[in-house]
């Protein structure tokens, strides 16, 4: 869900805005904009022909003089308009740094030096490497990964959410960032970035960056308008000659207001906006983007890879139930699975504890200081305990404990493939348990689809894309999961490298593909994803590697993405076609001006019955300029997006912005052409 963010147009912006549009007059800054840059050389010459009638060989009287100067006010204020539109989108982002920066305090740290004891240093001392200790309602002072220690933090300074989360070592929730507030218990955190690296102030710097590169659908849009621009310059510039062929004399001031009104000012003034919006979209979903690419790319993803756990799941499997196989009773099979958890932090390794104690079971960590434990790790798929004693005690995956005891030359229970099925097929997942070379059973994790989850990839079917689900889990738990969710494929028993094979095989088929993780071994798959969503939570690396990174650490989150990027090319194409539309009803309103005098059949063209020549330009030109402020909030809010297919989305947009765009400035030239008459300005 969307955080409440800062204000469109608060006064602060809309001020800062203000001064930014006369800063942006710089031509240096204008060139960026082809289309802009045209209306402000208009603006000069104008203002130059206004200032010396006689400069490009003029004869015209005071009222000619009255009328170049009108026409410079309204370019003067279409320029200010097109650069208020860019000012106000990246003022949103200066005024979203500038909140961040509020939680950069002066942070003081318990550093743990090399005796052993802690001493107190400012946080900027601190380095890559360092070791910390937070207590309850003190700072954290960096990013970091906590080493020992759970303990509730508020982060509400980072992410904008007020309910606290859960941080502790173990598992996807041990990294915690710089700037948030421990609120109870106890952390010792190891540091991980240097001064002025930290994961703050890359997002102050994202936020804020002005200096944003455009993205590949931009440039070529950019292009585009600079080629019509060009194509219509020139087409004016003939103008003149072909006129005084027929006998008439078009001045420079019609000349420039025609060229201003053919060329697509509209977008061109907006364009700009729209990107930057987009981005400020996805910051409002606590997402940073580290670029426009990523969200435009968003928008044109075709399939999507979900992880099962923390995705479509609820997560946190719990355990549920034991069951032994073989000869081996629940007793002894609760027993070694108690012994293999003992030291797992993490949720799952923590319920098979507290199951065991439900049964009666309870074992202290004194009596195996001296053992060693063995971490989960993707390609082992087991953890457990190594005793002081040379036994070996393993939970894990059915297929890899059977590997292992088969390596360990056991016996596999001839019940074990029966019953794995069975807690398969009822969505379940089997954990079994080895001590030695025997299997003394299975433990049940049940994981619950999150509510909603079927509705949500039935829309993405819709709107084209394909979803996958991956999960290290066997085939049957994986079908069963799959089929409940609604994904359109699943892959069972996933290893990193089955991730980015599958990323490889989409991209070689010419698709765009999305996913998420959090993870050090899903940075590789996350660089190579056209859009890699990165957990807050995640590992370092797993955050460098992706090119979006989630505040909330919701992986769902990649689904809001898919639909932001949509509604950033929607609100693009949608403004664009409005745009052109609209230089439809503003030939009908300056072509028969300009030309009516020596070609009569033209006033056939004048179905607006616009007043006089000079009337019909300057309500074109008018309209021309407040048309861009209008659409401002419609730029930044950005067009409503539904899910539905590419041809149903076109042929909405045309008949909307198309259609309305061809209707709107017939009906604004007119009502502003009514309004110039009954000021006594139409025949100046």
């Amino acid at each position: 869900m969307a955080k409440k963010g800062v204000k469109t147009m608060s006064s602060d912006i809309v001020n800062r805005a203000l001064v930014e549009s006369f800063v942006k007059l710089d031509p240096r800054a204008m060139l960026k904009n082809p289309v802009m840059f045209i209306v402000e050389i208009g603006f000069v010459i104008t203002l130059l022909i206004t200032l010396d009638p006689n400069l490009f060989g003029g004869h015209f009287g005071s009222n000619q003089r009255i009328f170049n100067f009108i026409v410079c006010i309204i370019l003067f204020i279409t320029v200010l308009f097109g650069n208020f539109a860019e000012a106000i989108a990246e003022g949103r982002g200066k005024a979203q740094a500038e909140s961040l920066r509020k939680t950069k305090t002066d942070l003081m740290a318990n550093r743990k030096e090399p005796d052993g004891t802690y001493e107190l240093v400012p946080a900027t001392t601190l380095r890559k490497g360092d070791t910390v200790r937070v207590q309850a309602g003190e700072m954290i002072p960096a990013d970091g990964e906590v080493l020992h220690g759970l303990g509730s933090v508020d982060e509400s300074a980072i992410t904008g959410e007020s309910a606290p989360v859960i941080r502790g070592a173990g598992g996807d929730f041990s990294s915690v960032t710089g700037g948030t507030k421990l609120l109870s218990d106890e952390l010792i955190i190891r540091v991980t970035v240097d001064p002025g690296e930290s994961f703050l102030d890359k997002m102050i710097g994202l936020v804020e960056g002005a200096s944003r590169q455009k993205t590949p659908n931009e440039l070529a849009l950019s292009v585009l308008l600079a080629g019509l621009t060009i194509i219509f310059l020139i087409v004016v510039v003939t103008l003149e000659p072909m006129a005084h062929y027929l006998g008439h004399s078009i001045d420079v001031a019609t000349l420039i207001a025609l060229l201003v009104c053919l060329i697509p000012t509209t977008i061109g003034a907006l364009l700009s906006a729209i990107g930057i919006a987009g981005m400020d979209r996805v910051i409002r979903f606590n997402i940073i983007a580290k670029s426009g690419k990523a969200v435009e790319a968003a928008g044109d993803v075709n399939t999507l890879i979900l992880d099962k756990t923390g995705t479509i799941t609820i997560g946190n499997r719990l355990a549920s139930e034991f069951t032994p196989v073989g000869s081996h009773t629940e007793k002894e099979l609760v027993e070694v699975a108690v012994l293999s958890s003992l030291f797992d932090e993490t949720p799952e390794g923590r319920s098979v504890v507290d199951l065991g104690k439900e049964k009666g079971i309870q074992i202290a960590h004194e009596r195996y200081t001296d053992a060693e434990n063995v971490e989960f790790t993707a390609d082992t798929r087991m953890s457990g305990l190594n005793l002081a004693d040379g036994t070996i005690v393993r939970k894990g995956a059915v297929d890899a404990i059977k590997r292992f005891v088969q390596e360990q030359r056991g016996v596999i229970p001839a019940d074990l493939d029966a019953k794995t099925e069975r807690i398969a097929k009822e969505g379940g997942t089997p954990l079994a348990v080895v001590k030695g070379n025997e299997v003394y059973g299975l433990i049940y994790l049940k994981d619950i689809v999150k509510p909603g989850m079927r509705e949500r990839f039935e829309e993405l079917r819709r709107m084209g894309i394909k979803t996958v689900m991956c999960t290290g889990d066997n085939p049957l738990t994986a079908a069963t999961i799959a089929l409940e969710a609604g994904v359109d494929d699943f892959i069972a028993e996933a290893k990193p490298e089955d991730k980015m094979r599958l990323i490889k095989d989409e991209q070689a088929q010419g698709k765009l593909v999305a996913m998420s993780g959090d993870g050090t071994n899903d940075a590789p798959a996350l660089a190579q994803a056209d859009v890699g969503l990165a957990m807050n939570t995640g590992t370092t690396a797993a955050k460098e590697a992706g090119n979006m990174v989630d505040l909330d650490s919701d992986p769902t989150k990649l689904i809001e993405v898919v639909s932001i990027g949509k509604q950033l090319l929607i609100t693009r194409g949608a403004i664009t076609t409005f745009s052109i539309a609209n230089d439809v009803a503003k030939y009908f309103a300056i072509i028969p001006a300009i030309f009516a005098a020596v070609v009569p059949q033209l006033h056939v063209l004048n179905i607006m019955f616009l007043t006089s020549p000079h009337s019909a330009i300057l309500s074109a030109l008018i309209f021309n300029a407040i048309i861009i402020p209008l659409l401002i909030p419609l730029a930044m809010k950005g067009v409503k997006y539904k899910p539905m297919s590419a041809t149903s989305m076109l042929v909405r947009n045309i008949l909307l912005y198309g259609v309305g765009g061809v209707i709107v400035p017939f009906v604004g030239i007119k009502i502003i052409d009514l309004i110039i008459t009954a000021l006594g300005l139409a025949n100046i």
